[in-house]
């Protein structure tokens, strides 16, 4: 467990970001605990919330991966009808 003042925070975000890929870094505003900083893996935990599909195409390296769907053999045609 990380314990950061907001003034810590400020100064150094990459610090508190490579410390909560370790566990929660705690905020303090004048001496007491105001935000908590998560991994998104813990959050996730934590909430039990599954990835959106959109969430998922924003991720970094989304646009490498290789997507070919099968495609439908046997499509039925619209009918056209005169009225």
């Amino acid at each position: 467990m990380t314990t950061l003042t907001s003034r810590e925070l400020n100064q150094d975000v990459g610090r508190a970001k490579r410390e909560a890929n370790h566990g929660p870094v705690f905020i303090t505003d004048r001496g007491k605990p105001a935000h908590v900083l998560l991994s998104i893996e813990d959050y996730r935990r934590l909430t039990g919330r599954r990835r959106s599909l959109a969430e998922a195409l924003a991720m970094p390296g989304a646009a490498d991966i290789e997507f070919d769907p099968p495609r439908p053999r046997d499509v039925p045609r619209l009918h056209e009808f005169d009225l």
